[in-house]
């Protein structure tokens, strides 16, 4: 599937909710599917900076696709790098730059959060994005 087909799933998905705590109780059951990371990374190195939780993030690259793994210590975020995982890992760096994240505002999400979570959500798109340009740049060399 590409980047806005998962998307366009993500968006019928919430769109079958009627209210926002079941959205809220469907995003932390989908941190519970989340592709874990391994103990080894989870340092400071791959701690997203600007999240109120802590929020860890790798990448590996396998047949030139991106393949992340996070964890969180808070549930709620934990649902929503999953989310974000969904839809941009085993994707191409390209493909991942070229895509947009306006899914986010579409299932309403951002508008829902606190200030801190939201803030904590552009931080988690853009480490998404940067282990994209660096993969990016060194598949290009």
């Amino acid at each position: 599937m590409t980047i806005k087909e998962i998307q366009e799933e993500i968006i019928d998905e919430f769109s079958m909710f009627d209210d926002w705590m079941e959205r809220y109780e469907y995003i932390i059951e989908l941190g519970k599917s989340i592709p874990l990371i391994e103990d080894q990374y989870k340092t400071d190195d791959n701690t997203i900076k600007g999240c109120q939780s802590k929020v860890w993030l790798n990448a590996d690259v396998k047949d030139d696709k991106i393949l992340f793994t996070a964890d969180s210590d808070a549930i709620l975020t934990k649902g929503i790098i999953a989310l974000l995982l969904r839809v941009f890992t085993n994707h191409t760096p390209k493909e991942i730059l070229d895509s947009d994240t306006d899914f986010i505002d579409e299932i309403g999400l951002k508008e829902h959060l606190s200030p801190t979570r939201a803030n904590g959500l552009v931080s988690m798109i853009k480490q998404l994005k940067l282990y994209a340009i660096a993969y990016q740049s060194k598949m290009s060399q």
